[in-house]
């Protein structure tokens, strides 16, 4: 693609034999800003190690550009093109000013120039008041917003981000997710991303790879990962609470009935009868209701319920429910007093056929 920036073909790296990472094909667009998600041990800081040359591959191909990246003077024109910034923030033992200017004093930068990217960057991570503090009295936060600061004034092409926000406090966390998002966006420096935040990749990015054992299961928008799951490792891993195995009855139009523990669970789909399918549905997109609303709702599936346990998650109550089968719905704190739920309560409960993902069991 002419928009590619960064590109893998074949690439494999091994620890003592193993093969721990293993991507036939890659590749990342300009300006865009991917996310990469998965389980630890998946994969994804060996992959931004290796696309950042800091860990050899044993096989495989990386191109920047259209151009490969194959011999040493190669590699290190590349380097001088992107950066790294770490979970964990690695500053020098001077003061943040110096930190942030230490890439660009090595690349020989005149002072003037150095002066106005450091103050520029500075400013941009709300760290201006920091310049002249020791690096070493800085709090987990601000040591971030100065590693980062440090990577963006070298305004690199790539910028590659190895869980930045893992180790902060969750104010913390938001208030630099906004100042990246914005920086990132005003300047358009391609990034790739590692987070184990769900919420941070459905808003920052254009695109989000799963990983899982090496491999990049499955690459879309964040809305179609979320929304459409290739398989069940990258459904339970997105959210998707209630996964349930079933047999198609039957296809009318377009609209596929599936068999669940008896039950019968209608959804959107090509599905042909007899075959064996996983119907995913997200718990944001089931409702709870004290009393039948059959002929009340436009929604194809409802089924009556009892409740068998609840969960604080966040601003939500996460309300597992027995339907004959286990089905999972997250009620807003508001709903839930109005409604006054309590385990053991009966209710009914009820999602569109458009609310069920369907993935064939034979993939």
């Amino acid at each position: 693609m002419s928009d590619t920036i960064l590109a893998i073909d074949d690439l494999k790296v091994e620890f003592g034999g193993v093969t721990v990472l293993d991507i036939p094909s890659f590749c990342i667009r300009e300006k865009e800003f991917v996310s990469l998600i998965g389980p630890n041990g998946s994969g994804k800081s060996t992959l931004l190690l290796a696309l950042n040359r800091l860990l050899k591959p044993v096989s495989g191909r990386l191109s920047f550009r259209g151009n490969e990246i194959a011999s040493r003077d190669d590699a290190l024109h590349y380097r001088r093109r992107v950066s790294m910034v770490f979970q964990e923030p690695l500053l020098f033992d001077t003061t943040v000013y110096r930190n942030v200017a230490s890439g660009l004093k090595i690349r020989g930068m005149g002072g003037e120039e150095i002066r106005e990217r450091v103050t520029k960057y500075l400013a941009c991570f709300n760290i201006e008041h920091l310049a002249h503090r020791s690096a070493r009295k800085l709090s987990g936060g601000e040591s971030q917003r100065a590693s980062l600061a440090r990577a963006f004034a070298m305004e690199p092409e790539v910028i590659f981000l190895d869980e930045p926000f893992s180790a902060l406090d969750p104010p913390t966390r938001h208030s630099l997710t906004d100042d990246l998002e914005k920086i990132v966006r005003e300047t358009g420096i391609t990034t790739l991303m590692v987070t184990h935040d769900q919420s941070e990749a459905l808003r920052m990015s254009d695109r989000i790879a799963v990983m899982q054992d090496g491999k990049i299961v499955q690459s879309g928008s964040p809305l179609a990962v979320m929304n459409n799951p290739v398989n069940e490792f990258v459904a339970n891993f997105v959210g998707m609470d209630t996964i349930l195995e079933g047999k198609v009855r039957r296809q009318d139009d377009g609209i596929v009935s599936v068999d669940v523990s008896g039950k019968e669970i209608d959804a959107l789909g090509a599905a042909a009868p007899g075959d064996d399918v996983y119907c995913c549905i997200r718990p944001e997109n089931v409702t709870i209701e004290l009393t039948d609303p059959d002929d009340l709702t436009s929604a194809r599936n409802v089924f009556p319920a009892v409740i068998r346990d609840i969960f604080s998650v966040g601003p939500f109550l996460k309300v597992v429910l027995d339907c004959g089968f286990t089905l999972t719905s997250f009620v807003t704190r508001e709903a839930f007093a109005i409604l006054d739920l309590k385990e053991g309560m009966r209710v009914f409960a009820s999602f569109k056929a458009t609310a069920v993902h369907l993935i064939s069991l034979r993939k």
